[in-house]
């Protein structure tokens, strides 16, 4: 196995890793194969119209209990009758329901009717990055395209409303990076975005793991050391600074980076693959 796809397998893996046991969404996603890049500047196909909630939702309930499955037929029930205040108050128990089962997508979409019945800058960021939540987790070859294309739609919307609002431009950037346009457009929004909010954590963790797709080390190394030492010192930052050093070759800091990411996430799967992958590198 040469060095270059050796390394490509360790950011996959890296980030695969995090999908699963450390992200909520904010950045999952991002690190593809070099090969695949240039079909990040590709024109989006127009997908997003084809998902509909009632499918989404029936998905999903195949994944859940009986019992809760009922209980959510029997709020949608209610919110399919509802209007105005009523609509919106049970679109967003819908929205918090699907959440907590770990259903992003139809979340996601209660969330896109909420701020489309009640047009706010709060609304649409909390669509826009729900929506991007179930972008990166799911592997569904026509809801993927579908929520990435929504998201972006949803942070147009709330620059609309405010253009100054960095939440929304750190949205919009994390969709055109991942296919909704030129690939320096949306990293150049969130250099924007750091350079007046240089604590900015989500445009700063995009950077870094952008830095790390496309096989700058050295400078995520040198991302996710300022995150860690000056906005917040989190498993997944931690996570991604051992990946980073370990590309590099340099192993004793990748696992000093490794040991911290275990022990903040406490998570038993991660604590498994974190001791086999730190074993490997003391050979």
């Amino acid at each position: 196995m040469n060095k270059i796809r050796k390394q490509q397998i360790i950011i996959i893996g890296a980030v695969i890793l995090l999908i699963g046991f450390l992200f909520t969404r904010d950045i999952k996603g991002l690190v593809k194969e070099k090969e695949e890049t240039p079909a990040a500047t590709a024109a989006p196909q127009p997908v997003a119209a084809q998902i509909d909630l009632q499918s989404v939702s029936a998905t999903a309930k195949n994944l859940i209990s009986n019992a809760t499955a009922k209980e959510i037929t029997s709020l949608e029930d209610a919110y399919k009758s509802a209007s105005g205040a009523e609509k919106l108050k049970l679109g967003k128990q819908l929205a918090q329901k699907w959440d907590d089962l770990e259903q992003s997508a139809p979340s996601a979409l209660y969330l896109e009717q909420v701020a489309q019945n009640e047009s706010s800058l709060n609304n649409w960021v909390l669509a826009g990055e729900r929506l991007l939540k179930a972008f990166d987790n799911t592997q569904d070859s026509l809801v993927k395209p579908a929520m990435l294309q929504k998201a972006n739609l949803a942070f147009e919307k709330a620059i609309s409303i405010d253009s100054a609002s960095a939440d929304a431009k750190t949205g919009l950037g994390i969709t055109i990076v991942n296919g909704m346009g030129a690939p320096m457009q949306g990293i150049a929004m969130l250099m924007d975005v750091v350079k007046k909010d240089p604590k900015n954590f989500k445009a700063n963790m995009n950077l870094g793991t952008f830095a790390l797709k496309s096989g700058q080390f050295d400078k995520a190394v040198t991302r996710f050391e300022n995150i860690i030492k000056d906005i917040k010192a989190t498993p997944d930052a931690y996570f991604y600074l051992g990946t980073a050093y370990e590309n590099l070759g340099k192993n004793q800091e990748a696992i000093d980076a490794y040991q911290h990411s275990k022990k903040l996430a406490a998570n038993p799967t991660l604590s498994n693959f974190i001791d086999k992958k730190i074993a490997e590198l003391k050979k």
